[in-house]
C-alpha cells in the first residue's frame, strides 16, 4: 500500500481494537461482508489490510481500505478511512447473514446508551431459519410502543443505512417529524410505501424495520401519524433506558449522575467531566434529585438545540454569558415550555466554572451538540492536532500489548 499521511492513518476511537480483531477474522476467506462499512469492501482489501497491519504492527490505527465502488467501475481503487459512524456500527454489530453485517435491536440500543459494547466473541452467523424466525416475530406498527427494541432484543436485524436513519430519528425535534416524513413521501400523497422508503436509504433485503413498517409482504403503507408515533416511541425508549441506567429503580437520579449522563459522548476529557461533577457535588450538597419527567423534558429540549441557538442570539451579544433567567427565556421561545428551576440550576453548576451564576452559551451549545450526536462531532474535533495525537495513540496502545 502507498505511504499514508498521519491524518489518513489516525482515527481515534474506542472501536479500534474490536475492528482490528474483526478484520483479521476474515483473513483468507473467499468472501467478506460487503456491508462492512455500508458500501462494502472486497476480500482483497481485507487481505491488504491484514498484511499492512502485520508488517507495521500497528495498534490503535484504523487503516485505509479500498473502495468497492471504484473497483466495480473499473477505476483504480482509492483509499479511504472509516468514518466515526461506520466504526461505531462495526463495534456494536453482532450478527451476520449472507455476508452482510447487521446490528440487532439490542445492539442499537447499546450503541446509543453505552460507551462500549458488551463482551462477546466475534459475530453470530444467522442461518436462513434464524432469519425467518426473526422476521416472523417482528410486530406490526399497530403493536409498536416505546419498548419495541427492548422486546425484540436480539431477535431482529438492522442494516447500516437503517442505523443512520435511526440515529437521525433520535435527534429530530417534534417540529422536524413532518419534514422527515415528507423527505420519504416523494410523490407527495401523504403516504409512504416501501419503495419510497428505500429510495432514501438504499435497496436492502427485508429487515426488522422494513417488516415493522410495511408488513411481511411489503404491501403496507405508512401515514404521517404512524411515522410520528414510531419516532416518538424510539426517542422515549432511549431516554428511559438512559435514565434507568442510573436510577436503579428509583424515581429520581442524583444531580451528579445527571451531570455524568449529560457529559457522555462530549469533547470534554475525563478530568473535565470529573471537575464538573465535583462542582455539582459541592454546590448542591443536599441531593434533591432529577425526576424522569425533568430528564425527558431536557432531552426534548436538546433536540431543539438549533432553535435554542437562534433564540440565544436574540437575547445576548456574541460573547456575553447568560443567566438562568436568560436561559429559561430562550428555552421557552424554542420549545414553548420551561424547564424546572432545579434542573436549570443543576445545568448551570455543571457549566459555570467560576461560580458567577452565568455560563457561556456558545460553549454549552457546542458541548450539548456533541452529546446530542453521540460524540461524532468531538471525534472530528479531536483530530485537529493529528500527528501528536497519532503518536500518543500508538504509544499508549503499544503499552497494552
Amino acid at each position: 500500500m502507498a505511504a499514508l499521511r498521519p491524518s489518513q492513518l489516525f482515527q481515534t476511537c474506542k472501536a479500534h481494537k474490536t475492528l482490528l480483531r474483526n478484520f483479521s477474522r476474515f483473513r483468507g476467506k473467499r468472501s467478506a461482508p460487503l456491508s462492512f462499512v455500508a458500501t462494502g469492501f472486497t476480500t482483497a482489501a481485507f487481505v491488504s489490510f491484514y498484511q499492512w497491519q502485520k508488517k507495521y504492527k500497528t495498534r490503535g490505527v484504523i487503516p485505509i481500505l479500498l473502495a468497492k465502488e471504484d473497483e466495480e467501475a473499473g477505476q483504480k481503487p482509492t483509499p479511504r478511512s472509516l468514518t466515526y459512524r461506520e466504526m461505531r456500527f462495526l463495534q456494536f454489530a453482532s450478527v451476520q447473514y449472507n455476508g452482510q453485517i447487521y446490528m440487532t435491536p439490542q445492539d442499537f440500543l447499546e450503541s446509543v446508551t453505552e460507551e462500549v459494547p458488551r463482551p462477546r466473541i466475534g459475530t453470530t452467523n444467522l442461518t436462513d431459519k434464524d432469519m425467518e424466525q426473526c422476521l416472523k416475530h417482528t410486530p406490526s406498527r399497530r403493536k409498536g410502543d416505546n419498548k419495541l427494541f427492548r422486546k425484540l432484543h436480539d431477535k431482529g436485524i438492522i442494516s447500516y443505512t437503517e442505523y443512520l436513519f435511526l440515529l437521525c430519528v433520535l435527534t429530530k425535534p417534534k417540529s422536524g417529524f413532518r419534514i422527515a416524513f415528507n423527505m420519504f413521501d416523494t410523490d407527495g400523497n401523504q403516504i409512504v410505501d416501501k419503495k419510497e422508503f428505500l429510495v432514501n436509504l438504499e435497496p436492502i433485503p427485508d429487515t426488522t424495520l422494513l417488516i415493522h413498517f410495511f408488513g411481511p409482504k411489503g404491501n403496507d403503507t405508512m401515514q404521517y401519524d404512524d411515522f410520528s408515533r414510531f419516532m416518538e416511541n424510539l426517542q422515549a425508549e432511549v431516554i428511559e433506558l438512559e435514565f434507568m441506567e442510573f436510577s436503579k429503580g428509583l424515581k429520581t437520579i442524583s444531580e451528579e449522575d445527571f451531570a455524568r449522563i449529560l457529559l457522555r459522548y462530549t469533547m470534554l476529557d475525563k478530568s473535565d467531566v470529573e471537575a464538573s461533577v465535583e462542582r455539582v457535588r459541592s454546590r448542591i450538597p443536599t441531593e434533591k434529585g432529577i425526576t424522569f419527567e425533568d430528564f425527558q423534558q431536557f432531552c426534548h429540549f436538546l433536540n431543539n438545540l438549533d432553535d435554542f441557538t437562534i433564540a440565544m442570539k436574540m437575547y445576548t451579544y456574541a460573547d456575553k454569558s447568560v443567566s438562568e433567567e436568560d436561559f429559561q427565556r430562550a428555552v421557552m421561545v424554542c420549545t414553548g415550555q420551561t424547564l424546572s428551576t432545579h434542573l436549570v440550576k443543576t445545568v448551570f453548576q455543571i457549566f459555570d466554572s467560576d461560580g458567577d451564576g452565568h455560563l457561556s452559551h456558545k460553549e454549552f451549545i457546542s458541548i450539548m451538540k456533541d452529546r446530542l450526536h453521540r460524540g461524532s462531532r468531538s471525534h472530528l474535533m479531536h483530530t485537529q492536532d493529528t500527528w501528536s495525537t497519532y503518536k500518543t495513540c500508538i504509544k499508549n496502545e503499544m503499552k497494552s500489548y
